[in-house]
């Protein structure tokens, strides 16, 4: 059965709908969804399955899969990483909501949770209001990849109408929420002693 071709506003976004796409969520659903930056692909972080069904859609073993948690808030961001120091607390707090990833070192949780033995992590609070609602609705982050993955889609996509395309067999639900944006978020690395930038995307940081 085809995936749902869900439009949903992007500045306010309709509660049915969202709960909608948190519904498929908590049955192991794989969704295509809107960001500050690209549209990306994500499942419910809570849900073993539906992450290792993303990694098929991905071609791509879970040893390998380059975690990235979309999180409501800074507060939420915390269970999940090891240690976040006050230097680190006042970045984040002055970036997020915004355009980054932030990589830090991840909680004895993440490994339980996922069955894989990660050190590092990859955060985002996404500058955008259907991310956030749909984490906020389901209740813990997504996991997230770049839907940009040998060839899956060209590069950076931002007509939902051809992700659905591409992705309508392999996914529940693909939001259309109008042109996503072309170019990445930043990321930032921040597990060594020194924050380094090590893909500079759409955020401008200043250090």
């Amino acid at each position: 059965m085809p995936a749902e071709l869900l439009s949903i506003h992007p500045v306010n976004p309709e509660q049915r709908k969202i709960n909608r796409v948190v519904e498929s969520l908590k049955d192991g659903g794989l969704i295509v969804y809107p960001t500050d930056t690209i549209y990306g692909l994500g499942c419910d972080l809570l849900n073993r399955k539906a992450i290792e069904r993303m990694c098929q859609v991905l071609g791509i073993k879970p040893q390998k899969l380059n975690l990235s948690f979309i999180c409501s808030d800074i507060s939420q961001i915390s269970e999940y990483v090891r240690r976040m120091d006050t230097p680190i607390f006042k970045l984040l707090k002055k970036s997020l909501p915004g355009p980054f990833t932030f990589i830090l070192d991840s909680s004895s949780k993440v490994p339980k949770i996922l069955d894989v033995n990660k050190k590092t992590v990859g955060v985002r609070v996404p500058d955008h209001p259907i991310p956030l609602a749909i984490v906020a609705g389901l209740g813990n982050p997504l996991i997230s990849a770049s839907i940009k993955s040998d060839d899956l889609i060209r590069e950076y996509t931002t007509d939902p109408e051809e992700i659905y395309e591409d992705l309508k067999h392999d996914v529940d639900i693909v939001i259309d929420s109008g042109a996503g944006g072309n170019i990445p978020s930043t990321v930032v690395d921040c597990t060594g002693p020194s924050v380094e930038i090590v893909r500079q995307g759409l955020g401008e940081l200043d250090l």
